[in-house]
């Protein structure tokens, strides 16, 4: 089994998701590569296609989203699996699995590719990644308290996730 973990990532947070959850399906013995949509990478020598985006503003970045409309016939042949990677923190009692958090393009991917799942990831701000403008934003006092510094990200669950995908792959 051959799979490609496809993202678009602004600052690396959803990057170093996409590498992680290739490195995991190799642990499960699933060939697998991490390539950003950037590279334009092709889907034809692929089994099974992950694809991830960070999301601002409740949309996956416009790569991403382009990518998978752009391949929509290919995809749409293959096993896919999509990720968002974005909140930094949620409401007290609220869950990841909202689908509140779920982006404005998924509904459209389920309709022209059907994934098997979607899953939500948080994301990480690190200030020293930041471009200038969000690091601008981020001066201000509300936004600061919206976009906290840290790590966010679940390891645990994202491993989780990668190891569903490869049990539904057929491999142990």
């Amino acid at each position: 089994m051959n799979v490609i973990v496809v993202y678009k990532s602004r600052y690396g947070s959803t990057r170093e998701i996409a590498e992680f959850i290739a490195e995991k399906l190799r642990e499960h013995g699933v060939q697998a590569d991490a390539r950003s949509v950037d590279t334009a990478p092709d889907l034809e020598g692929y089994n099974a296609v992950v694809i991830g985006s960070a999301v601002y503003m409740e949309h996956w970045m416009k790569e991403a989203a382009e990518f998978v409309r752009r391949n929509r016939t290919v995809l749409a042949e293959r096993p896919v699996w999509l990720f968002s990677s974005g909140p930094l923190q949620l409401e007290p009692g609220a869950s990841p699995d909202d689908p509140e958090l779920e982006p404005k393009e998924i509904g459209e991917f389920r309709e022209i590719i059907h994934p098997r799942d979607h899953r939500v990831f948080f994301g990480a701000l690190d200030p020293g990644r930041l471009g200038l403008q969000h690091r601008l934003i981020r001066k201000l006092p509300a936004a600061r308290a919206l976009l906290p510094e840290g790590d966010f990200r679940n390891w645990d669950d994202i491993e989780a996730w990668a190891g569903d995908i490869a049990r539904a792959l057929g491999t142990p």
